[in-house]
């Protein structure tokens, strides 16, 4: 599922916008804190931010550049303030596109949906794998079901991967344990059951029973 931040003061157009995104499937988060707009970003990990440019405290364009500090996340303004000179500063700061208020939900979502298919579908990775109503979120490490976001250290992570991206295929020991070699990650035997065992618990704690199954003498499986 994606994840979208709004940074709107106007309540009434951030659950109007939130609303109609969550009819979408997608995950929304309305900004609360616009002093330190920057603090909601790194919590949530958004996908993709809406912006508008008239906030409290500091303007859009202060929090497009921070967020363009430490990320490629695709960003959209949405604003009244739609003469050239705005929208050619938006697009200077890094911003991705620019919706003018007041605009069509219609429209402003054919936008949403086309900016995240170009970023992460046709990227050179896939995004997410998704199994059982479970997202691996390849670019943070995390795993969502339902409600429940779940981190995931960097071997449950590669370990999950792995038997993700074979779904239906038993994946031997000896194969996870090269790939985890391949990341630096010298694990032997006992390590590898110490931290199946340990994602077994995260999962099984966030309702995925028996998500994972070991084929005896063989290795393991992400089953139907």
């Amino acid at each position: 599922m994606y994840r979208l931040m709004i940074v709107e003061d106007d309540i009434g157009i951030a659950e109007a916008i939130k609303k109609q995104a969550e009819m979408w499937e997608l995950e929304v988060r309305c900004v609360k804190n616009f002093r330190n707009v920057m603090q909601e970003f790194a919590e949530f990990d958004p996908h993709l931010v809406l912006m508008d440019i008239m906030l409290p405290f500091f303007d859009g364009y202060h929090w497009c550049s921070e967020i363009r500090r430490v990320s490629k996340v695709p960003l959209i303004f949405i604003s009244s303030a739609s003469d050239n000179m705005n929208i050619v500063m938006a697009v200077n700061m890094g911003a991705d596109d620019f919706i003018s208020k007041p605009f069509d939900q219609s429209v402003m979502m054919a936008k949403i949906q086309a900016l995240l298919r170009r970023t992460y579908d046709f990227s050179s990775g896939i995004p997410v794998i998704e199994h059982r109503g479970a997202i691996l979120n390849t670019g943070d490490n995390t795993l969502t079901y339902k409600e429940n976001r779940i981190l995931l250290t960097k071997n449950e992570y590669r370990i999950l991967l792995i038997l993700m991206e074979n779904k239906g295929r038993t994946v031997s020991r000896e194969r996870i344990m090269e790939r985890l070699w391949e990341n630096e990650s010298f694990v032997d035997e006992n390590t590898l059951s110490v931290n199946v065992g340990r994602l077994r618990k995260k999962l099984d704690a966030a309702g995925l029973n028996d998500f994972i199954t070991t084929k005896f003498g063989v290795g393991y499986i992400v089953g139907d």
